[in-house]
């Protein structure tokens, strides 16, 4: 007669112990680097973006599990665990050079961020202020471009972005990539700018058409177009100055 199977704990294998600690086990939210783009960078923890770092743990510890034996090296404090050299992580079994490199790099860049100085965003109050924030790119500029400056809530310049680039008596600016880049930056605002290498500060009928064509569509798209100048070396024309926008 054949014996009843024996009932009890399974012994389990290395290899279904690894696939179980695996990080591309865990469901797609948990998983660090989808984490990410799904929650934002501020969701993840500390070993969690040390696991980004360094890809891979061991056969028994995945990366966040073995990110979180190296935080508790330095008191799971960032700025302990940075006085730690390459040859100390060096000591953590799965950490070669390569990612001990990486780990000392990113640290050494936190420490230089904290002591760099803020970016500051020129602040959009007038067309002067348009004018003085879009001369660095389109000064002594010998074809027409078109840019535009996107702007935050507090009408700071967040991005200046480049459109197109024509020749010396046009270029095309196509609005669907205008509201493209400024839905991409979640901008709430923008100012429109294009130069005439002539030198001619008068609006063309195509200049206006299409100013109205895209103040139009900002209105729909609740990113309103504030200005549209024409930029020359010598000065600029302001549809909102000049009552044309």
């Amino acid at each position: 007669m054949e014996s009843p199977p024996k009932i009890g704990p399974s012994r389990e294998s290395p290899d279904d112990k690894l696939d179980r600690l695996s990080i591309r086990s865990w469901a797609e939210e948990d998983r660090p680097r989808e984490k990410l783009l799904l929650k934002g960078k501020a969701a993840l923890s500390d070993a969690e973006l040390l696991g980004i770092l360094i890809g891979s743990g061991t056969r028994s510890l995945s990366a966040v599990d073995l990110c979180k034996l190296i935080l508790q090296k330095g008191g799971n404090n960032l700025n302990e665990l940075a006085r730690l050299s390459v040859q100390d992580l060096q000591k953590f079994k799965g950490i070669g050079e390569a990612k001990a490199i990486t780990i000392v790099a990113a640290l050494e860049l936190g420490r230089r961020r904290k002591e760099a100085d803020p970016v500051k965003r020129p602040k959009i109050s007038s067309s002067q202020d348009a004018y003085d924030a879009i001369k660095p790119e389109l000064w002594d500029k010998q074809v027409e471009e078109f840019w535009i400056l996107l702007l935050n809530r507090a009408n700071q310049v967040m991005q200046k972005a480049q459109v197109s680039l024509g020749g010396v008596s046009g270029t095309v600016a196509d609005p669907k990539v205008i509201f493209k880049l400024a839905l991409d930056h979640l901008a709430s605002a923008l100012i429109l700018v294009h130069n005439h290498p002539s030198g001619n500060l008068k609006p063309s009928e195509a200049d206006i058409r299409l100013t109205k064509k895209l103040k139009e569509a900002g209105t729909l798209l609740d990113i309103p177009v504030l200005d549209h100048l024409i930029f020359t070396d010598h000065g600029y024309y302001s549809f909102a100055d000049e009552g044309a926008l």
